[in-house]
């Protein structure tokens, strides 16, 4: 099932949006003082392309770069890659079909506004964070 929503999300949408997280890459690489924003971007450019079966944790440790770093970036870039999240989620969730894809364009308007302090993992893999497997303490 990933597997078949991940190529429709490809189709109709997510290579749009990972294009958006590339330009935003691109001007980051540019700028030069902004490189860690790009690498960020990058991260969710392929994240962007192929979603299901992958989720967002946050990283362990606190981290107060990373929190100057993401109001930086919504200045600069995340507000205008959730409007494409946002937009896309509405256009996606006009067909009973596009439901699940506009929830996915959803689910990452969060990482498009603070990328940093994120990490992108597979949904199998355990969470750092909290510790768990499936839901479940180990």
């Amino acid at each position: 099932m990933r597997l078949i929503l991940n190529v429709i999300w490809l189709i109709f949408g997510g290579l749009w949006l990972a294009l958006g997280y590339l330009l935003a890459a691109l001007i980051c690489f540019v700028l030069i003082i902004t490189i860690p924003f790009g690498f960020a971007s990058l991260r969710i450019a392929l994240y962007a392309l192929w979603p299901f079966g992958r989720t967002i944790v946050d990283k362990p440790g606190t981290r107060p770069g990373a929190l100057i770093g993401n109001i930086v970036w919504i200045i600069v870039a995340g507000i205008w890659l959730a409007l494409g999240h946002i937009v896309s989620a509405v256009a996606m969730a006009i067909t009973i079909i596009g439901i699940p894809l506009a929830l996915a364009n959803l689910k990452m308007v969060p990482i498009s506004l603070m990328p940093l302090g994120k990490e992108i993992v597979p949904v199998d893999q355990p969470n750092p964070a909290t510790d768990t497997y499936f839901g479940a303490a180990r």
